[in-house]
């Protein structure tokens, strides 16, 4: 454990949650903020996983209800080569892939969705 490299890690989230949430003027930045240290420690020190892999029927899985959360994973998966600098920038734009309440994407980590303002549950299944 690297005490330094994770609060990088975790800063990272943060400043791109952040920026996402005031670049869209719409959402919540707090829970995201609060959460990319578990955020990081569960990806770098517990999943295991392959990122460029997102289907491999093995790998370890997180599940959320994403909505005001969802900066959060998508930080994350941008940080992990899922997602492209304009995919995150274009957050909650119109016909943007990464939109305020994820819809499945299985091949970028996005693996449940709670639908548009909690309108049902869903989990993907690769």
């Amino acid at each position: 454990m690297n005490k330094k490299l994770d609060q990088q890690a975790a800063d990272n989230i943060r400043a791109l949650a952040v920026a996402m949430v005031e670049k869209a003027n719409s959402g919540h930045p707090g829970d995201p903020m609060g959460g990319a240290d578990y955020m990081h420690i569960l990806y770098s020190e517990f999943f295991n996983f392959d990122p460029t892999d997102m289907e491999w029927a093995f790998r370890d899985r997180f599940f959320m209800d994403a909505g005001h959360l969802s900066t959060l994973m998508y930080a994350q998966y941008y940080l992990l080569g899922n997602y492209e600098k304009n995919d995150v920038a274009n957050f909650r734009q119109w016909g943007s892939i990464t939109p305020g309440h994820p819809e499945v994407d299985v091949k970028r980590g996005i693996e449940n969705t709670s639908g548009p303002l909690g309108q049902g549950h869903r989990i993907g299944l690769a």
